[in-house]
């Protein structure tokens, strides 16, 4: 479904925050962040489930487990999904769907995958025992300064720093990078793409275009754990949201499919996932 916001616009605007107003949400903006909650969905056919849970954090932002890196905020949503294939590209796809939602509404967030406690929070939010739980983000209203913290995780992070196009997107041989003029019409998704957040800033995607179709790829060692691999493919399921809105925004038709790879000798650690075949 397409998103009912100016979605390049709030890709663009969006931005971590982890120091918020010690104050709960207004009733109209909770209402709201449930309204959009309802109507999440995504292109691969997998259930997912989304959270909302109102808990006040102490000073230190302990009372949940987020380690001190969040401070301010008394609302926090949550994810789980099954363990099955896309599941983790369905998870990073309506998440971000719903953060870009509370982006355009004024709202601060951060997709937090390794600081916060799982276990309090599976427990807060009553996720069941059979499914991941990859992520969370706290929900509220930005603070007018940053913390400490904040900003030397920003500074470590180089938070607002993004891979060049010629890292992360390619023509069919995986080794000639792909222009903006050769995507001509996607150049734009692609670059929504190229913003996404990812852990650690990390942006583990890269994307190959052929004749008729543009394929995504998950980039990761293949010694991860399975936790560490999931988090990987969420972070590919975030770009994915931007591809996407940001093609239905244009207008460009197609759909997602799996489609035979055997023809393509892949680079190392690169893992394919899903294609966006362009309609005829």
């Amino acid at each position: 479904m397409k998103l009912s916001i100016p979605v390049v616009e709030t890709v663009q605007k969006r931005h971590s925050v982890r120091t918020y107003k010690s104050k709960p949400l207004l009733p109209q903006d909770r209402e709201a962040l449930l309204m959009c909650m309802k109507q999440l969905d995504n292109p691969f056919d997998v259930p997912v489930h989304t959270y909302i849970i109102d808990q006040k954090l102490n000073a230190d932002g302990e009372k949940l487990g987020t380690y001190g890196v969040i401070k301010g905020a008394s609302t926090f949503l949550g994810i789980s999904i099954p363990d099955t294939k896309l599941a983790p590209l369905a998870a990073g796809y309506e998440f971000e769907n719903l953060i870009l939602s509370a982006t355009h509404m004024g709202l601060g967030t951060v997709w937090l995958a390794a600081t916060f406690n799982r276990d309090s929070f599976a427990s807060a939010m009553k996720i069941p025992k059979d499914e991941l739980f990859p992520a969370i983000s706290p929900v509220g209203y930005p603070a007018a300064k940053r913390s400490l913290t904040e900003n030397l995780m920003r500074s470590t992070m180089k938070s607002s720093s993004r891979k060049e196009w010629k890292e992360l997107f390619y023509q069919a041989d995986f080794r000639t990078p792909l222009t903006k003029d050769t995507a001509g019409a996607y150049a734009q998704p692609l670059e929504m793409v190229r913003l996404a957040p990812s852990a650690k800033n990390a942006q583990p995607w890269r994307v190959r275009k052929t004749e008729n179709a543009y394929h995504f790829y998950a980039d990761y060692k293949p010694e991860l754990s399975k936790g560490e691999e999931t988090i990987k493919q969420v972070d590919l399921g975030i770009a994915l949201s931007h591809f996407h809105q940001t093609a239905l925004e244009l207008g460009l038709t197609g759909a997602f499919e799996q489609m035979a790879q055997e023809d393509e000798k892949l680079p190392e650690n690169i893992h394919y996932m899903i294609s966006w075949r362009i309609a005829e």
